[in-house]
């Protein structure tokens, strides 16, 4: 009962990061999954099994919200549906010694890009309302939806920072079609592993616990997508993913660490996590200010030009 109410937490948690940042479910998740010893392929199944649910009820909220640019969804999603099926087939024909380094692997690769990426360079604005095209988003949903199937999550960390970067797309109207398109991405990412593993490898009730935590915060994502500084919580979320993926690579047999090594890189990893979390607290302050002085700046100007006109006016009267 312990692990199945831990798990409900990580799926409220992992939601509402997601929710909020257009990335992180799957990896959170996934990474939990494995570090508690779960199988690979059955750990990314069964978190697209719970991302049906979560990425359905994240679309609606967002939908409601107004975050949502549908030709985006249909671009992305579908070419990201059928590089999910492919990434879960792969997964499946792989033995767990092998994919357990791998899928870690990916999953630190992910967490390093999510941590630099926010830490270094918050969210981008620039270009909006420029077109998103069919040629651009193709490809980038095959590649998420692959390493999204294998990586147990990556549909976000991939197709977010890529959007994002054209800043072609409000920041808003991006994280929530990601979280739309991800439906897509889970239901063919699920039918590629029921295909591979089938059924039994699966734990419904994990599954369950997952979605239920994940449904819950989804509305409350959607709503805080406005006020929640994606900067800092890049930065949270990536340590996390990094630190717990750290592990199981220097415990698994490709490198099998000393108790000590083990201990060193913990420390390093939380001291340069620590730092990044401060940085980026102290960027996004310092970004704050500035953007409150130019608009008492702006405010001062526009005063100053009305009481310009009302003289000019009452000169000539």
């Amino acid at each position: 009962m312990r692990a199945l109410i831990l798990l409900g937490l990580v799926g409220f948690a992992a939601q509402l990061v997601d929710g909020s940042l257009g990335m992180a479910y799957g990896v959170t998740s996934t990474t939990l999954l494995l570090a508690i010893g779960t199988n690979p392929a059955a750990a990314s199944a069964t978190v697209h099994l719970a991302e049906i649910g979560t990425t359905l009820a994240s679309g609606i909220s967002h939908w409601r919200f107004n975050n949502i640019d549908w030709k985006v969804v249909a671009k992305i999603g579908i070419p990201g549906a059928i590089g999910a099926f492919a990434g879960a087939t792969f997964l499946s024909g792989l033995s767990t010694e092998v994919a357990a380094p791998v899928m870690s692997i990916i999953l630190l690769v992910l967490g390093l890009y999510v941590l630099i990426r926010f830490t270094a360079f918050g969210l981008p604005r620039g270009n909006l309302g420029k077109p998103l095209r069919k040629r651009f988003l193709a490809p980038l949903g095959l590649v998420g939806g692959f390493v999204d199937a294998t990586g147990g999550g990556g549909w976000g960390p991939v197709g977010t920072p890529a959007i994002l970067a054209s800043g072609r797309l409000a920041p808003r109207k991006v994280i929530g079609s990601i979280d739309a398109s991800e439906f897509l991405v889970a239901i063919a990412a699920s039918v590629g592993f029921f295909f591979g593993i089938g059924s039994e490898n699966i734990d419904f009730a994990w599954v369950a616990v997952l979605l239920i935590g994940g449904v819950i915060a989804a509305p409350i994502a959607a709503w805080l997508v406005r006020h929640i500084p994606p900067r800092i919580l890049g930065s949270a979320v990536g340590g996390v993913i990094i630190l717990t993926n750290v592990r199981t690579l220097l415990r698994s047999d490709w490198i099998d660490a000393s108790g000590s090594i083990q201990a060193i890189a913990y420390i390093t990893i939380a001291v340069i996590w620590a730092a990044a979390i401060a940085y980026s607290v102290r960027e996004y302050r310092r970004d704050r200010d500035n953007e409150t002085v130019e608009a008492i700046e702006a405010e001062e100007r526009r005063r100053a030009a009305e009481q310009e006109t009302a003289g000019s006016v009452g000169t000539i009267g």
